[in-house]
């Protein structure tokens, strides 16, 4: 049974910083696909950012030059550092493990707000 602990998130300032973190119940062995994905209220869950176990990485347009993903594959873990929050960032972001079948974590919230 796999699961999926989220951690980091919290409610910020609008420019502010979070790194949000995401670690796996079981070793993978093999290519996976891992990331976050983000859903805020009234709209439909959207991609943030994606990264392979071999580096290959997917950002929103929404994101790219403010978030950066990155993984360890030891554990396995992927992490979100977000930069230059800003109130459209709010959202629930949940954490994603595509092994074939999906996995999904619980949500954390990540609320930015003046």
């Amino acid at each position: 049974h796999v699961q999926l602990v989220e951690s980091g998130g919290v409610l910020l300032q609008p420019w502010g910083s979070l790194r949000l973190s995401c670690s796996a119940s079981i070793r993978i062995f093999g290519i996976y696909r891992m990331g976050w994905y983000r859903q805020a209220p009234g709209k439909q869950r959207e991609l943030v950012a994606t990264i392979t176990s071999d580096g290959n990485t997917n950002y929103a347009d929404s994101v790219k030059g403010r978030f950066t993903i990155s993984r360890d594959n030891a554990k396995p873990t992927v992490y979100l550092q977000m930069n230059s929050l800003k109130p459209e960032d709010t959202a629930v972001y949940y954490c994603y493990l595509n092994l074939g079948p999906a996995y999904w974590g619980q949500g954390t919230q990540v609320t930015v707000s003046a």
